[in-house]
Order: structure tokens, then C-alpha cells, then sequence
């Protein structure tokens, strides 16, 4: 199926690694382009840079099937692939709230002379809107026959042919059922940018709700069950705690916001700020809470945090709720130990100043709070025994609300958690 059309993916980050590997497993020939030699050698060795469970085995198959190799060399990329990828970053602008393209930019200003035959370039669909028509415009007048497309399976095009080679692309998923939807350029841009806006409210909805539970006496985890079953609302994104992170919906909020503002239709998304705000105080919420356990004073205190990832089953600690707690709480003057299963070498590239354990038990000696800021499993089934022995004080903030409530409480333990204040543990009964 793919053995006539081969692919190029420009950038091997988080997105580009597992784009190439997946388009590999498909069947096609697949070239992948990064800068960073070093990445570039352990990825021709089998050797994933990043966490992602699963990836490793992709990638190790498709090399040894010859259809997937790593490179450097843009020329050596623009030769061989048919359909290119930019898998670039996109990360907001220091001083900004505006994307930064300076990669994407980069990679289209790389790519673009040295094209000498017709060709599809699929664009990155976290970039603001507009930008497809541009690069489009800059790339016809390198290689006329190079097209630009943005892809979700959402496909912004502008002629049958690139409709046709993402057709083709895509035919394996499209015969499993996989919904295609064709668009204009700007049209898909904003796909994206919609989608993760929505995505983002839900979450900062649900959390706003937790801030007037703490108020008022209620429980958000059962009024989140009562509003997931409105079939109207759902039950997925609202689970309360302490927000989103990562390299994708923080970001892309804000881009979404200051490309609105450049347009001059501002007003229609100025909620989104509150949006960010609601996320952003999810983080000094928990600091506060764990303040409140150590007695007012964080001074010293040892404090152990569960978590250094955005989410679980990733290494990834851009932008990472987790991380923003335990600098908060190291500039109150609190004794910080981070524990994560995956992300402790990230985490230490970004946030040196802090002190990381190599185990759980090891975080948590002498803790005077416990806090779990990502639910990877194996916090989420932490249990008081195993901790018992080891904290100076039973004190834990669940920031996740993934714990038993009232297993921690019978264990002797205060329990915390966003959304629930001391004493509640609603639940919904339904007949």
C-alpha cells in the first residue's frame, strides 16, 4: 500500500518520533530529519530519547524492516519523501502569549530550495491560522508543485491531488472507519486551536466548580458525576484537581487568544483568559493547601511530591502543574523531594534546584505533607500502609482526586483534596 509513497517527518521531538514510527508501521518508507546529531544516532540504534510507552517497540520494528531511518540532512529529505511532515515545535514566545514558528519557519525555509519535483508538505495544526496560507505561498514559489496541507485527520487543502496523496496516506485508518474531513486551510487551523480551547474550558470549568465547592461545603467529584451524566455534557475532562499541562493546551490557549487579538475578534475569546487564570490557580490552590498541613509555616518543612510529569505515562514536564507546585512551594521555603516514574531526568534538566528520590519511599521519608500532583497507577493505588513508618506527620494533598477518601481518614491520616472540603465525602446514589 505504501511501498510507492514514501514520507519524510521534519523534527524527531515527542510528535515527529511517534509520526514516523506510526507511518512506518503502516507500511510506508519513512525519513525522519533532526537537527541533534546525538538524537539523530541513538534513534538509528533502537534508542527512544523520550517515555511513551509502546514507541520503543515501534520504532525498533520499523528500523529493522528498513523502512524507517533517521538523518540529518535536509537535501537527503527533500530527495526522498513524496509527502513531508513538519513535526516542528511550536512553543509560546518568551514575553508572549503568541506561538513561537520560528522552528516551523525554519524548517519550511530549509525545505523549500531544495524541492525539485512535485510534492505535498503537511503542516503542524497547532500553528495560529494563516499560517498554512502563507507557507503555502512561500513554498509554490520555491517548487510549483509543492502544496501545503494541515492534517488532524482534519485535511486543509487546496486541489484534488493533495486531498488524493492524503487519501492515501491515511488509507488504513480510512478503511477502519476513521472519519476524514476535508477543509479549507484556515478552517483546519482553527480546528485545532478550537478543539484544545474547548478541551481546556471543560477542565477550567470543572475546576471553577471545585473553587465554589470549597466554598460552599459540597464535593466536586460527585457534582462532576452528576453533570457527566447530562448526555449533553459528558462525563470526559471533568475530573477536578489541579489542571492541565504539557506542551499543547496551555500554550495553544494562549496563541488562540493573541492570534484572535491580531485579528481583531479579541472580545470573542476573551473568556479563555479566565480559562488560563482558573488552571494557573489550581497550582497556588495546592501550595496553599500544603502551607495549611504544615501547620501555616513551610519554613523548612520536608514536603514530598508525587509527580514530575504533565500527565501520566509520559516524561514530557513542559509546562507541568506538578513541577510549578514544587517550585511554589520551594520559594515558601519548604524542603522538596520529587518522585516520578519516568520523568526524573527531565525534571532535573528544567528544575535543577530541586531534590529528587529515587523511589517513593525515599520522597517521602520524613514528609510532613505528601502531595500527589500526577495520578500515574502506581501513586493512585497508594495505599496509608505504605507509608506508614516513614513520613514525620500523616498529613496528604491528593491533587488528583484519585484517592479513597476515607481509607486515608480511617488510617489516621488528614486527607486533602481540591474541591472537597474537610469532612465531605459525598456520593451519588442513582436508582
Amino acid at each position: 500500500m505504501g511501498a510507492d509513497l514514501r514520507l519524510t517527518v521534519l523534527g524527531a521531538g515527542y510528535l515527529g518520533i511517534t509520526q514516523a514510527a506510526a507511518m512506518a508501521s503502516l507500511g510506508f518508507g519513512v525519513l525522519a530529519v533532526d537537527t541533534d546529531t546525538g538524537r539523530v544516532d541513538r534513534l538509528n540504534r533502537g534508542e527512544l530519547p523520550i517515555y511513551e510507552p509502546g514507541l520503543g517497540e515501534l520504532l525498533r520494528s520499523g528500523l529493522a524492516s528498513g523502512r524507517l531511518r533517521f538523518t540529518t540532512s535536509y537535501p537527503e529529505a527533500a530527495a526522498f519523501g513524496d509527502v513531508h511532515f513538519i513535526c516542528t515545535g511550536t512553543p509560546q514566545q518568551p514575553g508572549s502569549d503568541a506561538a513561537d514558528l520560528s522552528q516551523v519557519n525554519s524548517c519550511a525555509a530549509a525545505l523549500a530550495p531544495l524541492l525539485d519535483r512535485p510534492c505535498l508538505v503537511v503542516g503542524k495544526s497547532t500553528v495560529p491560522v494563516g499560517t498554512a496560507r502563507r507557507l503555502a505561498a512561500e513554498l509554490a514559489a520555491a517548487q510549483p508543485g509543492a502544496e501545503l496541507a494541515p492534517d488532524r485527520i482534519v485535511a486543509g487543502v487546496t486541489s484534488a491531488r493533495a486531498e488524493g496523496l492524503l487519501r492515501r496516506v491515511y488509507a488504513k485508518p480510512l478503511a477502519d472507519g476513521t472519519p476524514f474531513i476535508v477543509t479549507d486551510l484556515e478552517t483546519a487551523e482553527l480546528a485545532k486551536a478550537a478543539a484544545n480551547a474547548f478541551l481546556a474550558t471543560k477542565v477550567s470549568f470543572i475546576n471553577a466548580m471545585a473553587e465554589i465547592c470549597e466554598a460552599a461545603g459540597g464535593d466536586v467529584r460527585a457534582l462532576a458525576e452528576v453533570l457527566g451524566a447530562d448526555e449533553r455534557i459528558g462525563r470526559s475532562f471533568l475530573r477536578a484537581g489541579l489542571g492541565f499541562g504539557g506542551g499543547c493546551l496551555p500554550k495553544d490557549v494562549r496563541a488562540f487568544s493573541a492570534r484572535a487579538e491580531e485579528l481583531g475578534a479579541g472580545q470573542a475569546i476573551a473568556f479563555l483568559r479566565e480559562v488560563d487564570a482558573i488552571n494557573l490557580r489550581r497550582r497556588a490552590r495546592t501550595a496553599d493547601l500544603a502551607a495549611e498541613l504544615a501547620g501555616g509555616n513551610l519554613a523548612g518543612a520536608g514536603i514530598c511530591v508525587l509527580g514530575a510529569a504533565f500527565k501520566p505515562g509520559s516524561d514530557d514536564v513542559r509546562d507541568s502543574p506538578a513541577l510549578d507546585v514544587a517550585q511554589i512551594l520551594t520559594g515558601l521555603g519548604a524542603r522538596v523531594t520529587v518522585y516520578d516514574p519516568a520523568a526524573m531526568d527531565n525534571a532535573r534538566r528544567v528544575s535543577p534546584d530541586l531534590a529528587y528520590a529515587a523511589t517513593l519511599e525515599e520522597a517521602a521519608r520524613d514528609a510532613k505533607v505528601v502531595l500527589l500532583l500526577t495520578e500515574w497507577p502506581e501513586f493512585a493505588a497508594l495505599t496509608p500502609g505504605r507509608l506508614e513508618g516513614i513520613v514525620a506527620e500523616r498529613n496528604i494533598i491528593d491533587a488528583r482526586n484519585v484517592l479513597d477518601p476515607a481509607q486515608w481518614r480511617e488510617a489516621g491520616w488528614e486527607y486533602r483534596a481540591l474541591g472537597v472540603t474537610t469532612g465531605t465525602g459525598a456520593t451519588v446514589r442513582q436508582d
